[in-house]
Order: structure tokens, then C-alpha cells, then sequence
């Protein structure tokens, strides 16, 4: 894979079942160096044979739903340099009606369950802020007065002042008579609101909340958010119920004592809620290392129950509650796994030979069919049902340009006897009789981890030259509290060890990889812990620190989540010095890259500016790239050309410090 082969890769949203479970509706996006976008359409795809149909032929249209009575599909469509907005179309085909104009456009809907009206939120801009008055640039607007922990996102900006609010309105006919706005006399004598182009949007929630995740349920809607008197100090959110006539939200879970639920999705059904969630501790801070769980609560509200174990089952993504319980997603291992979660059990679902790493998944008619990544596409959808098979091949294309690099799977042994498990990619032109090149990657997170499944930075360095090692050290997820808890308190410890002694175990069992020749990059956490090795090893020709939490006492205050991430990570803030890697610039000697995105909230700029100026002031040899108005998101989401620049860089730099034909 080379930089410009990020155009064929394609990612695809949850896929939406028919209720007849004949077909299912996804959505395909991909990057475009032309438009400097993300552009994609809706797909038809049978489940009963024949190749996915595109539907649409908007710039961005994604996330669809089909309505109860499967005679409608719903989506959101972007046009270009605007936000999405929501549109509606006939399931068997015709012409899209957008039916909202929310200033900041629309984040998620659902139909609710009986398809007479269409729940969704959007971000409500306080007046005077996000263009709301014509000639009032952001510069303009008036100060910001401050009182909160938490009032910036990344991604996202300020918090406060555009708050994600409940909407509501009746599902329109795509098939009636469309309106026409008057013109000339026609207009002046019908008036200014004669005539309505757009469906009338009530709102439901005001006040200083977000909502997120909805979820349809008898009488209205089940969503996320956070209304009691101390949200702004800790992590709990909780499920709500709306009515849709509107009125005051009811919470669900009633809290827990001591161990209140971080709820992060909800789904619904009958007089049963499902919550996918993670315990916050006593203080309603102490995220790290927690698996988050399936939880069942009554709809009229009371203590959730967990019907997970805590230690065995990482749940996320989103859920879909059945009669026969809630299919929901798990990661094991670093790969996702599809279940059925009950009263009686958890239930793996069927899953084909090889790599498989669902992370979406709906349910309908009997049938369950997911979007995952494999050994060989970024992104297919699949029937899991009986027989798991692919209904789709997106990746065609990308294959066809750029071939696959597999991963092959190992288990390497620490210091302490631990195992550690994770992956090798031969470089494209290894030879076991040359000295080949070697790339350590490390994972953000911490509480993250690589899969086996395709993954764009590991393709275009072993496509380069390089042979990738990667791995899922202690504080991963996927492994079980214990593995991810491990590091708590003691960051550069067992990470450090578990990371070396994979990477020493891929030199000894690959014949022709140079010990000499090996460098190390990562992102975030990665980052972190690249900055870590090079104050610690000498052994690295060079590395490359990308986004990295680089100065835990400076996180506090700059970082949107500085607020409550140092202390359960560090410990004290003692810990908080001794673990950080600018503690040790002194003993970096390390040709080093810090690749930077300047609207970054999560590890802000400042991070990289301090690390950066500690080592040219020490004669490092150092060089800083910062990209111009994106965040910690730039290798995942970022501006196409901007993605592509990227890798081109990091490509470049490392031709000078770790060449391929050295």
C-alpha cells in the first residue's frame, strides 16, 4: 500500500436490516483527493445473492435506517463545506427529500417504533456563536465565561455553547406532492411562512446536556446523557427516557451505590433496557482499565443488573435488543466478536474462518449481519446468521492496486513470564538471506489494541520496505481487567518490558531481521510510549512521536480530558513526573519526528511544542511537523490530502534514517 491508495479504502457504517431480512441498507464512504473530502453513497445489498446496488448518488450520504414497515429509508447526506442534514427516500427507489436545516446539522436519528415520527439530535449553537448572526466571525463573538471541569471536546471545541439536543418530527411521504416555494406575486400575497419546505422539527431537551446514543422504545425514545447535580465532576452518564410528546427526560438506571455506569449506548425493548457501560468506582473517575458490560434495567426504571462478567467480556459499539436479548459487539483479543447477550448467558455467534473483526451489527427477521474487517478489506458487511459468509467486497479494488500484506499471529514471553501477544508483516520484498529493516508500531490507549485484521500504517510500512511488529502489551483491552489494569500507577513498567521482549522475540524467530536496524512510532499512547523507549533504549535508529501524551502535569488544564485523566493513571503526581517521558529527554540520543495536529484537544500542541524545543535544546537531532486545523483524529478522519501528506512524510523521514537498501 502507498499513500495514494488511501482513495480505496473504504469504510462502511452500521448496516440496517430490512424488517423482512431480505436486504440490508450500509452506507460506503472513502476518501477523495479531488474533492479533499470523504464521499460516499448508500448500498442495497441482498442477502439471499447478487451484488450490492448503489442507491444514491449524494456527495456524503451514510448512516441509514429502514423504517418499521420497510417502506422507507433514512440517512444522513452531506454536501460539501456543509453539515449533514437528514433525508428520507423511498425504500424501492426515487428521490431524496431533505427534511432538516439544523444549523450545525444533524448527529444521529432512529424511526421510532411505530414510523409516525423521526427522533434525532443536533448540536444547538447558543445565538451570537457558529454563524448564527451574519458578519459575526469566530473572533468576534463574545468571551467565554468558564465555571466548568468539562467544556471542551476534541473534535468538537467548545462544549457549552452548542449543546447536542433532543428532536423530534413526523416522518415525512417522499411519494406526496412536493412543495413548491412561491415566487413573484404568488409569494408577496402568500407571506413569509406560507410555505414550508422543510418538515417542522420539535425539540425535546434544552439545557446544559448532551445526548447521544438514541434508541426507539414504547412511547418515545431511550438516549444518553447526564442530569445529575454532579456530572460536571465526574464520568456517569445514564439512560434516559423521552416521551415524544415531549416533558421532562425520566432517568432509567437508578445509580449504583458505589459503582455507578458510565453508559455509553442503550438499546431497548418491550419494558426491557439494555446499557452497554462501565462502573466509574466510588469517585465516578475511575475509568481506566474497566471493561465496559451489558447491564439489563426495567424501562419504568431501577437498579441495572449485569449480565456480563467483568473481567472475561469488553464490550462497545453499538447494541439491538431482541426478544431473545441484545446482540451487541466484544473485543477479544484486539478482534471484535459478535454476541447475543441474555438473562442466561452470553452466546458467540457464528464466525467464519480467519480473521473477523466486527464493529457493527444489526438484527431482523432471523437474521444478523455485521460490518467487520478482515485479513484481506478495510471494511465488509456480512451474514452471520447460520453460515457466516460476505455479502460484499469493497476492498476489490484496493487489493487490486495495492495487494495485501498478511499479518501473521504470535505469542512473545517477558521478563516476568508473561505472555505477550501480537502480530508480524514480512515486508513486501523481505529475504531471509538480506538484512531486513524492522518497524515497531505501539498502540494508542493504552486501554486500546491492534486486531489482526487490515490496518493502513502496518500495509504502507511493510509495502515500503519494512518488516511491522506489533503488539497488545499490559493495559491493553481485550485481555481482561487484570491485563488492562496492570500498568495503573506505573506507566513504563511492564508496557515497556512486555513491547520489548515482543519486539526481541520477532528478531530471534524471523531469519534475515536486523537488530541494528529498527525503529519505533506510535500515536498517542503509542507515542507516549515511543518518547518513553527513546528516553530508556538506545537501540532505535530512529522514531517518531505522533500526538503523543508527552508531559502528564501539563495534561491537566490543556487537555479536554485532563481533567480526570492523570491522576487514576499516575497515581499521585509524583508518579505523574517520574512517568512522564519528558522526565528523560536528557537520555534521548534518538533522531526523532513529532508530528503534530494544531487543533488537537486530547494531547494538545503544547505537548509536542515542550518535547520538541527540550531536545533541539539538547542537540537532538529532531524535526516537528504540525498539520494546520485538525485533530487528534489526523490518521483516522482527517483531510484526505492531509492523510496522504502524512504518510509521505513519514515515508520520507524514514528513507533518511532507516533506509530500506541500506
Amino acid at each position: 500500500m502507498r499513500p495514494e491508495h488511501l482513495e480505496q479504502l473504504y469504510t462502511l457504517s452500521q448496516p440496517a436490516l430490512h424488517p423482512s431480512g431480505a436486504w440490508a441498507v450500509v452506507g460506503a464512504k472513502h476518501l477523495s483527493f479531488a474533492a479533499d473530502a470523504y464521499v460516499g453513497q448508500l448500498w442495497k445489498v441482498p442477502l439471499t445473492g447478487g451484488a450490492p446496488l448503489r442507491i444514491t448518488r449524494g456527495f456524503a450520504d451514510s448512516a441509514p435506517k429502514v423504517s418499521p414497515d420497510g417502506k422507507l429509508i433514512a440517512f444522513l447526506r452531506g454536501e460539501p463545506g456543509t453539515p449533514p442534514q437528514l433525508a428520507v427516500v423511498a425504500a424501492d427507489g426515487g428521490e431524496p427529500m431533505v427534511v432538516t436545516d439544523q444549523k450545525l446539522g444533524v448527529s444521529e436519528f432512529v424511526f421510532g417504533l411505530d414510523g409516525q415520527r423521526i427522533f434525532f439530535t443536533a448540536a444547538v449553537p447558543e445565538e451570537g456563536r457558529y454563524g448564527t448572526i451574519d458578519g459575526v466571525s469566530p473572533a468576534a463573538e463574545d468571551p467565554r465565561h468558564i465555571t466548568a471541569f468539562q467544556f471542551q471536546m476534541n473534535g468538537r471545541g467548545y462544549t457549552a455553547d452548542q449543546r447536542v439536543h433532543v428532536f423530534t418530527i413526523d416522518t415525512p411521504d417522499p411519494t406526496a406532492e412536493p412543495v413548491i416555494a412561491p415566487l413573484g406575486r404568488a409569494k408577496k400575497a402568500a407571506g413569509e411562512y406560507a410555505s414550508k419546505l422543510l418538515a417542522d422539527a420539535k425539540q425535546l431537551t434544552c439545557g446544559d446536556h448532551d445526548h447521544i446514543g438514541l434508541y426507539p422504545a414504547t412511547g418515545g425514545v431511550v438516549v444518553v446523557s447526564a442530569y445529575h447535580d454532579t456530572r460536571d465532576a465526574d464520568l456517569i452518564t445514564s439512560a434516559y427516557f423521552l416521551a415524544a410528546e415531549g416533558g421532562e427526560p425520566r432517568l432509567i438506571n437508578q445509580p449504583l451505590l458505589d459503582n455507578a455506569i458510565g453508559v455509553t449506548a442503550v438499546a431497548a425493548y418491550g419494558d426491557t433496557v439494555y446499557l452497554i457501560g462501565e462502573e466509574n468506582g466510588a469517585t465516578g473517575k475511575d475509568f481506566f482499565g474497566r471493561n465496559p458490560g451489558v447491564w439489563t434495567v426495567p424501562l419504568a426504571g431501577g437498579v441495572p443488573v449485569r449480565l456480563t462478567d467483568a473481567e472475561k467480556w469488553h464490550i462497545g459499539g453499538n447494541a439491538i435488543a431482541t426478544p431473545e436479548g441484545v446482540y451487541c459487539i466484544a473485543n477479544v483479543r484486539g478482534d471484535g466478536h459478535a454476541l447475543l447477550v441474555n438473562a442466561t448467558g452470553v452466546t458467540e455467534l457464528p464466525r467464519p474462518v480467519g480473521t473477523f473483526a466486527v464493529h457493527a451489527i444489526d438484527h431482523a427477521a432471523g437474521h444478523t449481519v455485521v460490518t467487520a474487517a478482515t485479513s484481506e478489506s478495510f471494511d465488509e458487511i456480512s451474514d452471520v446468521s447460520v453460515t457466516p459468509h460476505t455479502l460484499s467486497d469493497f476492498s476489490a479494488e484496493f487489493r487490486a492496486l495495492a495487494g495485501v500484506v498478511k499479518a501473521s499471529e504470535t505469542i512473545a514471553t517477558s521478563p516476568d513470564g508473561y505472555p505477550v501477544h501480537g502480530w508480524i508483516l514480512k515486508a513486501t520484498n523481505y529475504d531471509p538471506a538480506k538484512s531486513n529493516p524492522v518497524m515497531l508500531l505501539v498502540h494508542g490507549g493504552p486501554f486500546a489494541s491492534y486486531g489482526s485484521y487490515l490496518f493502513d500504517e502496518a500495509q504502507v510500512m511493510s509495502a515500503a520496505g519494512y518488516t511491522v511488529v506489533m503488539c497488545n502489551p499490559r493495559g491493553s483491552a481485550g485481555y481482561g481487567e487484570i491485563h488492562g489494569q496492570a500498568i495503573k500507577g506505573d506507566l513504563g513498567n511492564l508496557d515497556h518490558a512486555d513491547i520489548i521482549a515482543f519486539l526481541d522475540h520477532a528478531l530471534a524467530s524471523v531469519p534475515g531481521l536486523d537488530p541494528e536496524r529498527v525503529g519505533v512510532m506510535g500515536g498517542s499512547y503509542g507515542g507516549y510510549m515511543t518518547a518513553w523507549l527513546l528516553g530508556h533504549e538506545t537501540r532505535f535508529k530512529g522514531g517518531i512521536v505522533e500526538r503523543g501524551y508527552l508531559d502528564p502535569p501539563a495534561f491537566v488544564g490543556s487537555s479536554d480530558i485532563g481533567w480526570f485523566f492523570v491522576a487514576p493513571l499516575h497515581g499521585t503526581p509524583a508518579g505523574a513526573i517520574a512517568q512522564s517521558p519528558t522526565t528523560y529527554v536528557d537520555k534521548v540520543v534518538t533522531p526523532t519526528l513529532i508530528i503534530q495536529s494544531e487543533l488537537d484537544l486530547r494531547c494538545p500542541i503544547a505537548q509536542a511544542l515542550r518535547y520538541y524545543t527540550e531536545l533541539k535544546l539538547r542537540g537532538v537531532d529532531v524535526e516537528l511537523l504540525v498539520f494546520p486545523g485538525e485533530t487528534h483524529e489526523l490518521s483516522r478522519s482527517g483531510r484526505p490530502l492531509h492523510r496522504k501528506a502524512r504518510f509521505e512524510h513519514i515515508l520520507t523521514w524514514w528513507a533518511k534514517h532507516l533506509p530500506v537498501n541500506a
